[in-house]
């Protein structure tokens, strides 16, 4: 595995001054992405005190993994520590999940990939990342974004939740075509307590989707609860 020292430096977005830090997010991107992509997320999450750290492409450089391990371990940053990851980005967090890595207080795992596929073009790719005409235009102009690397299938690690021992909140779109939502589901029926969360009219990038505001607070309260305790107490219910 290549180096860390090779690795850049995590995109960041931290708790506005004069707030006391709730936790911290440490975000392992999807094929063709790096940190930046996800500055959207990044400053909503910032805005409600979450620290957010943002590596890139797992599969592009494995040394992303030695990184978010050392952030893992980072004492200056706050718990409770979350790994959350994004299409493949996901399957690498499960996978340090369940070898136990140190550190990991819970898994955000948002399109969890299930199998090969093709786009073809350009245009079907971004249209099944995403929905959200501000991010499409973002990845179409982003020269550090690599295209088409949805349709490269590299040997790609086994989830593997049945190994997971912390709480895990899966987030999918309901419309996701790179990763149908049938088969994920069938892939979180490993892990017992996973918390599934789908987004009617979502693609594969919910966390930068057109419901990506849904998505985020749907993260902020799964913080909130994780901060109160690991089984996740329920902290607001309706009335009839």
């Amino acid at each position: 595995m290549p180096s860390s020292l090779s690795t850049p430096p995590p995109t960041s977005w931290d708790e506005p001054e004069g707030l006391a830090a709730r936790g911290t997010l440490i975000v392992l991107a999807g094929r063709g992405e790096h940190g930046g992509v996800y500055e959207r997320f990044g400053r909503r999450l910032a805005f409600d005190a979450y620290r957010v750290r943002a590596l890139g492409d797992p599969v592009a450089d494995p040394s992303v993994l030695d990184e978010a391990a050392k952030l893992l371990t980072d004492e200056s940053l706050p718990g409770p520590k979350v790994l959350v990851g994004s299409d493949t980005g996901a399957l690498y967090a499960a996978g340090l999940a369940a070898e136990q890595t140190p550190g990991i207080d819970a898994l955000i795992l948002a399109g969890l990939p299930t199998a090969p596929w093709a786009s073809g073009s350009w245009e079907t790719e971004v249209e099944a990342r995403t929905a959200c005409p501000t991010h499409q235009a973002r990845l179409t102009n982003d020269p550090g974004f690599r295209r088409g690397a949805l349709d490269e299938t590299p040997d790609l690690p086994e989830p593997r939740l049945d190994l997971v021992r912390v709480p895990v909140l899966a987030l999918h779109g309901a419309e996701d075509t790179v990763s149908p939502l049938a088969e994920a589901l069938s892939a979180y029926e490993e892990h017992a307590g996973v918390r599934t969360v789908t987004f009617k009219g979502g693609r594969h990038d919910v966390l930068n989707d057109a419901l990506h505001r849904t998505a985020a607070a749907t993260v902020v309260l799964f913080l909130e609860r994780l901060r109160l305790s690991p089984e996740l107490p329920a902290i607001a219910e309706g009335l009839a």
